[in-house]
């Protein structure tokens, strides 16, 4: 083999070889030797094995993935891709090979396998699949279908999208693209932030892949081979947002057990044979857990139990019938993945050849932009949306009613022009067909707003844009503060006359930011304690995974802008709830500045003792600066940017990228954290793409 590693200043990976196959094995390898961790997580994650060293905290997200079949799911895709693209499957299996092969050195600079006795597992050719779908299976938020069913059975038919909003449970991003006309080179930028869990590591890899077929820097997701979500090939770029698309169905399941131990589900032609078999959850200090697999002819059961509460096997008794929850999702229906787009767009030199690669893509479904050298741009929704009923998209629907099949054709894609510039913000308006919930328009609007504010935009100064922290979806609840002026006592009248003079930012070092967040808090609390709502403070009758999903105050928290002027509680007991928020911050200690309890939480799957080393951070949910938290239950943000990037059409070393933490995936290494302090102030690091500038690897 004739690769070389590089590293840049950040200690990036920049990896060259000879032909693309090599080029994969190098990125599967060198993934390895810097997130073995990271990776032996994921590929647990993704078969359901957690729990075997993790503990029983994790049982629930092992249960999930094995009913939901994504292991199997994913060797059928790969299965499809080997028969129709095998190009493209010998690809993976190079990545595959990489990893395999980089693994034992990565373990063994590691200190999480010692900690918990595990030594690293062999990756199959699916593995990456596995990856890809575990990673996305709750993207399109179908527990929020579960939320919906229990506000119209127990609020009303008439309030089931009452609480319709982007919660914390979504992967959300910002992203805009700016036309040569605007920008001070006369070429175009792409820009943006993908908004997701933040984790340690990060779950984006910087990387430079380069072959004498294509040279392309961008952000990978470890585990998976190429860039699919963000690039750079020097005379096309692409990024992508969620699309908030709705793509994946819930069904109300009967079923019965027959004589000879087998299961069937009634469908729209009756009874019909269900597969089922059992399988054992390995639980590291507890027993194993043995679990039924159900698969009717909708999907696969995720929920078992009368109403789906998880309870006994045989809930109907000695009649052997049983209630149950299927899911329907597109790859384990089609048995695409999407998967030979990844090397096409590492091909792609134009914005028609990325348009034609992302054809084929399935899951996600993203809104993707995309911007070349020779003036080109792109706006346009990709992915597999099924067409069906409306009412499947909004909760669940019966198993046994043909009128929510899919159609065999999935929807139509909308596309749009790009005119100075364009923006993807998670909200209502290019994909508003195919999904049911969006983000508040705020993100959009305030990126189209600074957008607009110069002609002469650079990749220095779109950094002022990554980190906005206008809060413009206070003004509704700072409506209310203004109401509430009768009564007051002299220190919640104080409160108010700071709200009312505050400047909606919500900077870290902000007082008044963090008593915007302080009262806001106690809005939500009184409001989802509300009588109105005491029907939905009932736990839902469903598993412990989707319960970020379900909670009635979290809800209540991303809603409020709604709820403040409309729904079941009346408009004078709003009033009478924010007067009695002010007053509870009034007559208690100050608030501290929005940055002192506004603090990163990353999710580790060993979590870190040392608590105190996460810092402050500026921004709010609706902000452009994305770092999401619950309201009225904690200021700590589990939920931010990703990554941040500036994809420069003019000159690629000119483009910019950061991740929260580095490169490195190692506790100790020079480049684990080094990253942070950038991330923190908004800084991009540089994208070197001169071979001369970088540092090779030896051996």
């Amino acid at each position: 083999m004739s690769i070389e590693v590089y590293r840049d200043a950040w200690g990036v990976p920049h990896l060259r070889a000879t032909d693309p196959g090599e080029l994969a094995f190098a990125q599967g390898r060198v993934t390895a030797r810097d997130r073995a961790w990271q990776l032996e997580v994921e590929r647990h994650r993704a078969q359901g094995t957690t729990a075997a060293f993790l503990g029983a905290a994790e049982l629930g997200w092992d249960t999930f993935v094995r009913r939901a079949r994504l292991a199997d799911t994913a060797r059928r895709c790969l299965e499809r891709l080997e028969a129709s693209d095998a190009p493209t499957a010998a690809w993976v299996r190079a990545y595959v090979d990489g990893v395999n092969d980089g693994l034992a050195d990565g373990a063994s600079r590691a200190p999480e396998f010692a900690e918990t006795g595990l030594a690293p597992g062999r990756w199959e050719p699916w593995t990456p699949l596995a990856v890809w779908l575990s990673t996305h299976i709750l993207f399109a938020g179908f527990p929020t279908k579960l939320w919906r069913e229990q506000v119209a059975r127990r609020l009303g038919e008439e309030w089931t999208e009452l609480f319709a909003t982007d919660g914390p449970g979504t992967a959300g991003s910002n992203g805009w693209v700016v036309s040569g006309e605007r920008t001070a080179s006369g070429a175009a930028l792409v820009a943006g932030d993908p908004h997701r869990f933040i984790e340690a590591p990060g779950v984006y890899q910087q990387i430079r892949l380069a072959c004498p077929a294509y040279d392309v820097v961008g952000l990978a997701v470890p585990g998976i081979p190429g860039l699919a979500h963000f690039g750079h090939t020097g005379s096309v770029a692409w990024a992508i947002t969620n699309a908030m698309a709705d793509y994946q169905d819930l069904y109300r399941e009967r079923l019965r057990r027959m004589p000879d131990g087998g299961v069937e589900a009634l469908g729209p032609e009756g009874w019909a044979p269900a597969a089922a078999h059992t399988e054992t959850i390995e639980v590291a200090g507890g027993e194993p857990v043995v679990i039924e697999v159900v698969e009717t002819g909708r999907g696969p059961v995720i929920i078992d139990g009368p109403a789906g509460d998880g309870g006994p096997q045989d809930p109907g008794g000695a009649s052997g019938d049983w209630e149950a929850v299927s899911l329907r999702y597109p790859p384990r229906v089609t048995g695409e993945l999407g998967f030979g787009v990844l090397p096409a767009l590492l091909r792609a030199r134009t914005v028609g050849d990325v348009d034609a690669a992302v054809d084929g893509w399935v899951e996600p479904v993203n809104v993707l932009q995309a911007a070349d050298t020779r003036g080109g741009l792109l706006h346009r929704v990709a992915g597999h949306v099924p067409v069906r009923d409306r009412a499947n998209s909004l909760r669940l629907v019966p198993a046994w009613d043909r009128n929510h099949a899919w159609a065999p054709e999935p929807a139509p894609l909308p596309r749009t022009e790009v005119r100075g510039h364009a923006v993807m913000a998670n909200a209502r308006g290019l994909a508003a067909p195919l999904g049911v919930e969006f983000a508040p328009p705020h993100r959009a609007a305030r990126i189209g707003e600074l957008l607009d504010a110069s002609a002469d935009w650079t990749p220095e100064s779109t950094t002022a844009v990554h980190t906005d922290t206008d809060n413009p979806s206070a003004a509704r609840l700072l409506t209310a503060v203004e109401r509430a002026a009768d009564g007051l006592s002299p220190t919640a009248s104080a409160v108010r006359e700071r709200l009312l003079g505050w400047d909606r930012r919500m900077d870290a070092e902000s007082a008044d930011a963090g008593l915007y967040a302080a009262v806001r808090g106690a809005v939500v609390r009184r409001l989802a304690g509300h009588e109105a709502f005491a029907a939905l403070r009932e736990p839902a009758p469903y598993p412990e995974l989707f319960r970020p999903w379900l909670a009635l105050g979290p809800r209540v928290a991303f809603a409020l802008e709604t709820l403040l002027t409309t729904g079941p509680v009346p408009a004078g007991d709003v009033d009478r709830i924010v007067w009695e928020a002010l007053e509870e911050v009034g007559a208690g200690e100050p608030p501290a500045a929005w940055g002192v309890t506004h603090r990163l939480a990353p999710w580790q799957a060993l979590p870190d003792a040392d608590d105190a080393q996460w810092p402050g951070l500026a921004g709010d949910h609706d902000c452009v600066l994305s770092t999401s938290s619950v309201p009225g239950w904690t200021d700590r943000s589990a939920r931010a940017s990703a990554a941040r990037y500036v994809w420069d059409l003019a000159d690629r070393e000119r483009s910019g990228w950061i991740v929260p933490f580095g490169a490195s995936g190692v506790p100790g290494d020079p480049h684990h954290r080094d990253q942070l302090p950038l991330w923190m102030r908004g800084e991009l690091a540089p994208v070197t793409t001169d071979w001369q500038n970088l540092t090779k690897e030896q051996g």
